[in-house]
């Protein structure tokens, strides 16, 4: 089954890894924060090795981004972010894993401090209702 993992943020300055960029993980202890990297990295190891990683993805500041909304009859073009929300849409992970238990298995350690993380069957190829 595809799952996408989005992950939702707002580091000041925008970038990557955006753990690196928010005060609630900049308030972590060192060791704690190269911790958490290190399973970070382990996890995305094993899931290359393992085949559940299909592809991932950071996503630039959301100041860049173009929207296009449907106006007047056809699409209009305007500058981003999308939202003036908190949180953006900082990067994705496109995972093909065994069921719904792995799955959010991986998106649990995803999570970090101060982000937000999403996971979301993918529809096709491949997914729930594939």
């Amino acid at each position: 089954m595809k799952y996408v993992i989005l992950i939702h943020s707002n580091p000041q300055p925008w970038g990557h890894p955006s753990g690196d960029f928010i005060p609630e993980n900049q308030a972590l202890p060192a060791e704690v924060r190269e911790h958490l990297n290190a399973e970070f990295e382990r996890l995305l190891t094993e899931m290359s090795e393992n085949g559940e990683l299909v592809h991932g993805e950071a996503l630039a500041d959301p100041s860049t981004s173009t929207l296009y909304r449907w106006s007047g009859g056809e699409p209009l073009a305007t500058d981003g972010p999308y939202s003036e929300y908190k949180e953006h849409l900082a990067g994705f992970f496109l995972i093909d894993v065994s069921g719904p238990e792995r799955a959010q298995e991986i998106a649990r350690a995803f999570s970090g401090p101060g982000e937000t993380v999403e996971l979301r069957p993918a529809m096709w190829p491949g997914g729930e209702e594939h």
